[in-house]
């Protein structure tokens, strides 16, 4: 066991675990005011950094958990794969950050309108990825308090598994933005909502130099 998920007498041990796209779309659908700024200008988000201002004095960050999945190109949006690349290139250099990768899968839907079929994609294995890292991190005792970044109320089950199997440890929901799933918030021993004045603070460089020597951009939509 590395040294920094050893526990002590005085520091209560917390692992994070980031749904990515719940938070993205969280983010995507928040206005500042009636007419005021959409938030796409808090993407660029320090995993690490946010983890750590949701912690209290007598806490310690064991890890930082962040679930994702490879977007496909899209013809209306031609930049979002270099988008999401460049994002993750960067998360990768964070201290104990590690990126857990789903996968989409191609869906044929029908308009409810017109009647017309069109080719969309569908996210998999993110809450799966969760629920197995969840567990495997308490078996381990890695953390006394899980913080679970989402409001997928598919992660219920590992929630509800990780309080009867490990009646010592303890799951917090984190909410994103305009996301709430009143059943997690039941299940867990606690519940916050992520707010804007922690993304405004926890944001990473402008620049960031990448494992591979070279340089990083924030992407200019996300200013």
């Amino acid at each position: 066991m590395s040294n920094h998920y050893k526990k002590t007498a005085t520091m209560e041990r917390v692992a994070v675990y980031i749904d990515g796209f719940n938070l993205y779309y969280g983010l995507k659908s928040k206005r500042q005011g009636r007419r005021g700024k959409r938030w796409p200008c808090y993407y660029w988000l320090d995993m690490h950094r946010m983890s750590q201002k949701l912690l209290r004095t007598e806490q310690a960050l064991t890890i930082v958990r962040y679930f994702t999945a490879r977007v496909h190109h899209d013809a209306n949006d031609p930049d979002k794969v270099h988008r999401q690349s460049t994002y993750i290139e960067a998360l990768a250099t964070l201290p104990r950050l590690r990126i857990h990768e789903g996968y989409f899968v191609q869906k044929i839907k029908k308009c409810r309108r017109c009647g017309s079929k069109y080719k969309d994609y569908e996210e998999k294995m993110t809450d799966v990825n969760i629920a197995m890292e969840l567990l495997s991190d308490a078996q381990q005792d890695v953390f006394d308090t899980a913080i679970i970044i989402s409001a997928d109320g598919d992660l219920a089950g590992p929630v509800t598994k990780i309080r009867s199997t490990y009646p010592g440890k303890r799951v917090v929901m984190a909410f994103p933005p305009d996301r709430n799933s009143a059943r997690l918030q039941k299940l867990a021993n606690g519940f916050i909502r992520l707010r804007q004045d922690t993304f405004r603070a926890s944001q990473l460089p402008r620049s960031v130099t990448g494992y591979d020597g070279h340089v990083l951009e924030r992407p200019a939509a996300w200013k």
